[in-house]
């Protein structure tokens, strides 16, 4: 198959789509919940590019004072493009670091600048960035972001390193990060450039680039401090990280309820980001054969990926089951493997088959993963596919029959056309917008106000509305005069004639229920970042890790496969 132009949907061949899952399969909450990442995910999409493009990265600029204070810049040159992270590191009292959105004070501060700052950006940015929100950036800047330290490791691992020593694996492996990010911000909020102006650019294009580099590079940063605070410690016995060691560290995240309904906002967008995976895992399914590279990267991988479950901890009761049946599939799978016929006809579907039959949801989208790994000539190019010109979608069709909507809304809504929103633990919960920090979140209708501004994200109750006006009606009659004498339905019908073309555009799930999980919402966004070791503090709110294991700037031309 040829890709098709940046954010399209691409033609599927008819002896790989009858090996594609159905949105009926694929879009429920507790498979989106059980996500992991995978070759397709936007770091891994970014670090290919970079590396493939031989973009060139230094640090011009560290101006750091021996306690850990000042500023620094990362830049990244490609042939026509550079872009540099101005990173600032804080003294932050210890009753002032809280990783919740309205805090005013952060260990380091960063915006991701669009080329190669002067003295005097530097300067400008110095009196606005360390402050975020109260601040203000320019469209030179392409993101704004925030990060704390993880201190206990942050500590463990300076004094490790001003003894000449390295710290102890055990405490990384338990942590994963020695700071992690409160927010990254892009896509023209607080005055930095807004997304169409950077889409067109070929290294931006895939979904969310500027926010994967602002956070690899931090991602340097916080080694690259932590071994200066040492170096000023401990003076010529101090030591540095070694190569395996710094590896094992990421960036952590804590996200909450802001992200959660991006992916509701955005049908054609997570359309095309399950598309292409679905897609992937179809074109792996439909070969004829495995071939012995193939074979032998699945096994490492599956050994790497037994590995990462075992340190991978939470105290979340819902993680916990999750961890458990994670660390059981990974046992079959490796059991497996080693007795497959690998030389049967259409191998990798047999192998797919078995997981759905013997795997639980958790094992059966880490089997995807394995599975997608070891073919990145066969499925790679499907990244190019996984942006969306959502304003080719937004126009309603006017001139649609009634009876033709009617007809949409049975076939790819029956899920929704299900439930009963009558009943109360159907309506239970609301989602609004804070007044105080104009971010997402999600009240209990029968015990808080604020149901009046709820925002029109649960696209089952707002389709089984529609359908109700619909379904008495003359079919004859054009959308148009559906609208006319109800405009409310104006967004369900949008909803419905983008689903037509978008079978994955949909979460098939009540998002209003009271037994609806936000968290599975932020797991599987999370995967397609790339984000491993999910850790939920509650059903609202996740720490992950980012680039954990992944090469750092001074090793992404050493060659190894990202």
């Amino acid at each position: 198959m040829s890709v098709t132009p940046f954010g399209s949907a691409p033609q599927i061949a008819p002896d790989v789509a009858r090996f594609m899952r159905p949105a009926s399969k694929v879009m429920r909450l507790a498979r989106m919940g059980s996500a992991h990442p995978t070759r397709l995910s936007f770091l891994r999409v970014l670090l290919r590019r970079l590396q493939a493009a031989e973009w060139q990265i230094d640090r011009p600029v560290w101006n750091v004072e021996a306690n850990g204070v000042g500023h620094a810049v990362y830049r990244v040159r490609g042939a026509e493009r550079t872009y540099s992270l101005v990173a600032f590191a804080h003294d932050l009292p210890p009753e002032l670091r809280s990783d919740r959105v309205i805090a005013t004070a952060w260990d380091a501060t960063f915006t991701l600048f669009d080329g190669d700052p002067t003295p005097e950006d530097i300067a400008r940015l110095a009196e606005n960035v360390p402050f975020q929100e109260a601040g203000r950036i320019s469209d030179c800047e392409l993101t704004l972001a925030r990060a704390n330290r993880s201190v206990r490791l942050f500590d463990h691992v300076v004094k490790a390193l001003s003894e000449g020593r390295q710290p102890d694996t055990s405490e990384i492996d338990a942590v994963g990060y020695l700071m992690r990010t409160t927010a990254v911000y892009g896509s023209g909020k607080f005055g930095a450039a807004d997304r169409a102006d950077i889409a067109a650019r070929p290294e931006l294009a895939p979904p969310f680039q500027v926010e994967m580099l602002t956070v690899w590079l931090i991602r340097a940063f916080t080694v690259d401090i932590v071994e200066h605070i040492a170096a000023a410690k401990g003076g010529a016995q101090a030591a540095k990280l070694d190569r395996d060691t710094r590896r094992r560290l990421g960036v952590g995240n804590s996200t909450g309820l802001g992200m959660a309904p991006f992916i509701v906002r955005h049908p054609v967008l997570l359309n095309n980001w399950m598309m292409a995976r679905e897609e992937a895992l179809a074109r792996v399914r439909a070969q004829t054969a495995a071939l012995p590279d193939a074979i032998s990267e699945l096994t490492q991988e599956s050994q790497a990926a037994t590995q990462n479950a075992a340190v991978w901890h939470s105290a979340h009761p819902v993680q916990l089951r999750k961890l458990h049946d994670l660390r059981r599939d990974l046992a079959l799978i490796s059991q497996v493997l080693d007795t497959h016929d690998w030389t049967a006809r259409n191998p990798w579907d047999a192998l797919w088959t078995w997981g759905e039959d013997a795997l639980t949801l958790e094992g059966q989208e880490a089997l995807l993963s394995l599975m997608l790994e070891p073919h990145g000539a066969l499925i790679d190019d499907l990244a190019e596919c996984m942006g969306a010109d959502e304003a080719a979608s937004f126009r309603i069709a006017g001139a649609m029959s009634v009876r033709d909507l009617c007809h949409i809304l049975e076939t790819g809504y029956g899920w929704a056309l299900e439930i009963d929103f009558a009943a109360p633990e159907n309506t239970a919960r609301f989602w609004y917008v804070s007044e105080e920090k104009l971010e997402p979140r999600l009240g209990e209708r029968a015990t808080e106000d604020g149901a009046t501004l709820e925002q029109p994200l649960c696209i089952a109750r707002l389709i089984s509305e529609l359908y109700a006006t619909v379904k008495g009606m003359d079919g004859a009659q054009p959308v148009a005069a559906l609208l006319l004498a109800h405009p409310e339905h104006r967004f369900a019908v949008r909803r419905a004639q983008t689903a037509q073309n978008h079978p994955y555009a949909e979460v098939h799930d009540n998002l209003i229920a009271a037994d609806m999980l936000p968290i599975d919402l932020l797991r599987c966004k999370l995967a397609f970042f790339g984000a491993n070791q999910f850790d939920p503090r509650s059903d609202r709110w996740v720490r992950i890790n980012l680039f954990a294991g992944a090469p750092f700037p001074d090793e992404l031309h050493a060659g190894g496969a990202v």
